[in-house]
C-alpha cells in the first residue's frame, strides 16, 4: 500500500496524470473565460469606487468628472482589448508581452516586461484576496482583526485548487464568476428598467455632503486637471488582468489563437458593459463616498458601504435577496480574482526558466500537469506581501497597475515593430492591408497606454508605486544574474569538436579506502575497492588517538588483510584536513592520476540515527567534492533499522506518482516476486 504521504498528496492534489493526457486539461472557451477573466471582471467591484474616492477629495464639486474619467477608462480598455487580439494571433505560444518585447525590442526590454508582469501577478493575488477579506470583515464583524490569517488561508485554498489542475480549478471557479456576472448585469438591467418606469432611485448616502480635504477647497485649473488625471489613473485598475489571456494561450483548446481572441473579446465586452453600467447607476443614484467617514457631513455610522453595496441597496431594496446576493458574489469574485495570476505567473515563469532567466525547476510540470513550482513560488511572495502590509487593500492598491501599463506599453511598441518588419517582405495587398490595420491598432494602443503609464507614475509614485518599481528593478537584476550563471556553466560544460578530454583515460587510478576501525562496513569497502581493480590500492586511517591507532595496526596485521594500511598523523586531532592534504599530495605527484576515495557508510532507518552516524563521512565528502581529479564513492552498509525504511521505499516505488505518469503498473514486492517464480 502507498505510504501516508502519498495518500495525503493524492487526496489533496488528485491522481497523477500521464504526459499524454495534457490535451485533456486544455480549456474550452466557457471555462477559459472565468479562469483568465476573473481578475479583469472583478475590478468592476472597485474601479468606479476608486474614481469617486479621488474626486471626493474636493467634496461634491468635481463628482461630475466621474463620467469623463470613466469614459477615458473605457476607451483605454477597448483599445487594449483590440491590441491584445492582435498579440494573440501573432504570438500564440503563451509568452505574451514578454515574448513580444523580447523578440522585437531585445532581451533587455523583454526582461523589463517580464519583471513588471511577475510583480503585478504577485500584487494581484495580494490585493484581490485582501480586498475580498476586507469586504467579508465589513459584513461580518466577528472576522475583524483576523484579516491576515484569513487571507493567507484563502491563498492556500486557491493554491490547492490550482495544484489539482487548470481544468479542475477552472470548473471550480466558473460558477462563482458566472454568478457574479449574473448579479452585476442583473442589477444594472433592473436599475435601468426602474429608471425607464419612472422610479426615483436615490442612494441613502446622497443626503450626506462631502467635506473637501485640506488643500482641495479652491483648486486651480491645473489642480482640477491633476485630480481628474489621478481619478482616471485609479479607475484604470479596471484593466488589471486583461493581459492574462495573451499569456495563457497554450491552455486553450485548438484552434488556440482563435479561441483566445474570442474569449478576450467576450471579456472586454462584458467588463466594459458592467463598468459602464455600475458607473451610470452610481452617478444617477448620487452615491457619495469619502476616504474618511468624518468627511461625510451628517454620517453617524462607523462603516461606509461600498459603491456596489449602495447601488444594490438602492436598486433591489434594503435587506432584499437581490442585495445580499450581489454582496455575496462580489466578495467571492474578489477572492477568486487571484486565480488569474495563478494561471499567468506559472506559465510566464516556465518560459523564463526555459530561457534560463529563472531556475529550471519552474519549467517542470507536476503530477497534475501544471507548473506546481511556479504556483508555490507565487503563493510565497504574495503571502509575504499580505503579511508585511497586514492584508490592508488600501495600502497594497497603491503599488498596483504600474507593472500592467509597463507591459502594455512595451508590448504594443514591440507589436508595431513586428508588423513593420513583416510589411517589408509581404507583397500580397490583402495581407498588407490587414497588417497595416493591425499596426495602426497597436500603434494607437502604445501611445494611449504610454500616456496612462506616465499619468500613473506621476500621480501614484509617492503613494507606494515606487515600491513596485524597486521590486521590478531587483527582479530584473536577479534574472540577469541567473542567466549569466547558466550561460557560464554551459560554457564550462560544453565539449568542443574534436576535444580529447572527453575520451582520454587517466594514466592510473589510485584508490584509497578510509578506515576508522575493522568492522563489516570496512571489509565490504575493501572488497568493493579490490573488485574495481585500481592501479594502486591502500587503506588510510588518521591517527587521532595513538593507542587506538596502534590497536588498529596490530589487528590489521593479525588478520593479514591484503591491502596496506597507511597512517596519517594529526597532531591537532582533526580528521578531514589530513585526508584532503594526502589526496592533494597524490595529485601533485601524479597529475594524470585519478584518486578514487571509498568511504564506508551506515544506512539507518530512523532520522535520529543520522545524527549519530556518518557525520565525519559527510564532512570528508563535502571537502573532496571540490578537489579536481578526485572521485568519491560511498559504500553503504545496511543496519537492521534500515529494513523498515527499505519496505517503505519499496511500497512508495510500487505506487510512485511517476509510475502512474509513465503508465507503469504497480510492481510486485520482493516476497511476491519470489512466490511468482
Amino acid at each position: 500500500m502507498p505510504n501516508l504521504a502519498d495518500l495525503s498528496k493524492r487526496l489533496l492534489v488528485g491522481r497523477a496524470l500521464r504526459s499524454a493526457q495534457l490535451s485533456e486539461t486544455l480549456l474550452p472557451k466557457r471555462i477559459a473565460l472565468p479562469v483568465f477573466a476573473s481578475d479583469a471582471l472583478s475590478s468592476v467591484a472597485y474601479a468606479t469606487q476608486e474614481i469617486l474616492l479621488v474626486l471626493s477629495l474636493a467634496g461634491t464639486a468635481l463628482l461630475h468628472l466621474t463620467w469623463y474619467a470613466a469614459a477615458a477608462v473605457v476607451v483605454v480598455m477597448l483599445t487594449v482589448v483590440a491590441s491584445y487580439r492582435q498579440n494573440v494571433h501573432a504570438y500564440p505560444s503563451g509568452g505574451g508581452d514578454y515574448e513580444i518585447a523580447n523578440t522585437n525590442l531585445g532581451p533587455g526590454v523583454g526582461l523589463v516586461v517580464a519583471s513588471a508582469l511577475l510583480v503585478d501577478y504577485v500584487l494581484t493575488v495580494a490585493v484581490s484576496t485582501s480586498a475580498g477579506v476586507a469586504n467579508l470583515a465589513s459584513a461580518y464583524e466577528v472576522l475583524a482583526g483576523h484579516e491576515v490569517g484569513l487571507t493567507l488561508g484563502i491563498v492556500a485554498l486557491i493554491v490547492l485548487m490550482n495544484l489539482r489542475g487548470v481544468r479542475e480549478s477552472g470548473t471550480a471557479f466558473a460558477i462563482p464568476t458566472y454568478a457574479f456576472m449574473l448579479g452585476i448585469l442583473g442589477m444594472i438591467a433592473w436599475g435601468l428598467i426602474r429608471i425607464l418606469l419612472g422610479h426615483d432611485m436615490v442612494a441613502a448616502s446622497a443626503r450626506y455632503e462631502i467635506r473637501p480635504e485640506s488643500g482641495y477647497t479652491s483648486l486651480t485649473t491645473l489642480g482640477i486637471l491633476f485630480l481628474g488625471l489621478r481619478a482616471f489613473a485609479s479607475g484604470c485598475t479596471a484593466l488589471t488582468g486583461v493581459e492574462a489571456i495573451s499569456n495563457g494561450v497554450p491552455a486553450f483548446r485548438k484552434p488556440k489563437s482563435k479561441n483566445a481572441a474570442t474569449t478576450l473579446a467576450l471579456m472586454g465586452g462584458i467588463a466594459v458593459t458592467m463598468f459602464t453600467g455600475v458607473t451610470f447607476l452610481a452617478i444617477h443614484t448620487r452615491v457619495h463616498i469619502a476616504e474618511h467617514t468624518e468627511d461625510l457631513v451628517g454620517f453617524t455610522g462607523e462603516y461606509q458601504k461600498t459603491v456596489i453595496a449602495q447601488i444594490g441597496e438602492t436598486v433591489f431594496g434594503t435587506g432584499s435577496l437581490g442585495f445580499y446576493y450581489v454582496q455575496f458574489v462580489t466578495a467571492i469574485i474578489l477572492l477568486l480574482a487571484a486565480n488569474t495570476a495563478f494561471n499567468g505567473f506559472p506559465v510566464l515563469a516556465s518560459i523564463l526558466a526555459q530561457h534560463r532567466y529563472m531556475p529550471r525547476q519552474l519549467h517542470n510540470r507536476g503530477d497534475r500537469l501544471v507548473f506546481s513550482n511556479g504556483i508555490l513560488l507565487l503563493a510565497a511572495f504574495a503571502g509575504l506581501l499580505i503579511w508585511a502590509f497586514d492584508a490592508n487593500p488600501s495600502r497594497l492598491i497603491q503599488l498596483y497597475i504600474v507593472g500592467v501599463f509597463v507591459s502594455f506599453t512595451l508590448s504594443q511598441i514591440g507589436m508595431v515593430r513586428h508588423w513593420t518588419r513583416l510589411l517589408k517582405t509581404e507583397t500580397d495587398p490583402k495581407a498588407r492591408r490587414k497588417m497595416s490595420r493591425s499596426r495602426l491598432i497597436n500603434g494607437f494602443g502604445a501611445c494611449l497606454t504610454g500616456t496612462v503609464l506616465v499619468v500613473v507614475l506621476v500621480t501614484k509614485f509617492v503613494y507606494g508605486a515606487w515600491i513596485a518599481i524597486a521590486a521590478m528593478a531587483v527582479l530584473w537584476v536577479t534574472m540577469r544574474g541567473i542567466k549569466r550563471h547558466y550561460d557560464r556553466v554551459a560554457n564550462e560544460l560544453r565539449v568542443a569538436e574534436g576535444a580529447a578530454e572527453a575520451t582520454t583515460l587517466p594514466s592510473r587510478v589510485h584508490a584509497i579506502v578510509l578506515v576508522s576501525k575493522i568492522h563489516k562496513p570496512t571489509l565490504r569497502a575493501l572488497a568493493f575497492a579490490r573488485a574495481a581493480r585500481p592501479s594502486v590500492l591502500e587503506a588510510v586511517t588518521v591517527n587521532v588517538d595513538p593507542e587506538d591507532t596502534k590497536a588498529l595496526q596490530e589487528e590489521w596485521d593479525r588478520r593479514e588483510l591484503p591491502v596496506p594500511l597507511k597512517v596519517l598523523d594529526s597532531p591537532y586531532r582533526e580528521i578531514t584536513q589530513p585526508i584532503v592534504n594526502y589526496v592533494r599530495s597524490i595529485r601533485r605527484n601524479s597529475p594524470r592520476d585519478v584518486v578514487a576515495v571509498f568511504i564506508p557508510e551506515y544506512v539507518v532507518g530512523h532520522w535520529w540515527e543520522h545524527l549519530l552516524h556518518n557525520q565525519s563521512a559527510l564532512r570528508i565528502k563535502g571537502r573532496l567534492l571540490f578537489e579536481p581529479g578526485v572521485m568519491v564513492t560511498s559504500v553503504p552498509y545496511q543496519l537492521a533499522s534500515s529494513a523498515k525504511l527499505e519496505q517503505k521505499a519499496d511500497r512508495a516505488e510500487r505506487f510512485a506518482p511517476g509510475a502512474i505518469r509513465r503508465g507503469e503498473p504497480a510492481r510486485p514486492s520482493g516476497a511476491e516476486e519470489i512466490v511468482s517464480r
